[in-house]
């Protein structure tokens, strides 16, 4: 049985890595998918489509109210309704690991406005559609470094503790209306972005690998099943909740 069949999912920043790797896995479990990028999503949806799956890209910045808004609007003209929420997009993989003291102001500000900013509006823009129906699922990605402190990220980890405090804030104002919100934070996952950045990857890879209880690398498939939980009625009574997928490297 597909747990999210005939659902209309928005997955943000998934024209590549993790992000195609969940739009992907809703559409093979019979969501509508729209994959939602700055860059080409067409190739994610020819695969979908290949598949048998139903998919549309949007192009969306959603650092910008505005774009944001004509992706939920382009998104009901398609397929009539919002169901799910992936708040993806982020900037991580092409981050330099550096004190916070080296951090500018300018990289600071670009990457809330990403990792945070965006999560808010894309929020904000789905609620009044899954209100409508009595119905929603939004899911913050955030991680699991969160819950450890990593040197060198400060920028990253803080953005990322911001989702998880959305997610608290927006469960509650939201379970009344049928809309479930909670946050699924991977640990350090080999998507190409971070095998590209070989710094990134040379520095956390064994730490994190010897850190967790299952001694394997992190792969964007290990998240798909905790994402389609969410997604789906079977979290119909969880809100506000965190789900650690990373191997047993948070272990509280």
């Amino acid at each position: 049985m597909q747990r999210v069949e005939d659902r209309v999912a928005i997955v943000t920043g998934a024209a590549q890595g993790i992000g195609a790797v969940y739009a992907k896995a809703l559409a093979a479990d019979g969501a509508k998918v729209v994959v939602a990028d700055l860059l080409d999503g067409e190739p994610v949806v020819k695969v979908i489509e290949q598949q048998g799956g139903e998919a549309i890209s949007i192009t969306t910045d959603v650092t910008d109210e505005a774009s944001v808004d004509d992706m939920v609007r382009g998104t009901v003209e398609r397929f009539g309704k919002v169901d799910i929420l992936v708040t993806n997009a982020a900037m991580f993989a092409s981050l330099k690991m550096q004190p916070f003291t080296e951090i500018t102001t300018e990289e600071w500000d670009r990457l809330m406005a990403v990792n945070v900013r965006g999560v808010f509006l894309c929020a904000k823009a789905v609620v009044p559609e899954m209100r409508r129906n009595k119905w929603g699922r939004i899911i913050n990605i955030a991680s699991g470094t969160v819950f450890k402190g990593t040197p060198n990220f400060l920028h990253y980890v803080v953005s990322k503790g911001a989702v998880l405090t959305m997610t608290r804030c927006m469960s509650r104002e939201l379970g009344g209306d049928g809309i479930c919100v909670n946050t699924l934070a991977p640990g350090l996952v080999l998507s190409e972005g971070v095998v590209d950045n070989e710094e990134m990857l040379e520095k956390l890879q064994a730490p994190v690998l010897a850190s967790r209880a299952i001694k394997r690398d992190q792969v964007p498939e290990d998240l798909i099943g905790a994402l389609l939980f969410l997604a789906s009625d079977d979290c119909a009574f969880m809100t506000g909740q965190s789900v650690v997928v990373d191997g047993g490297s948070v272990n509280n």
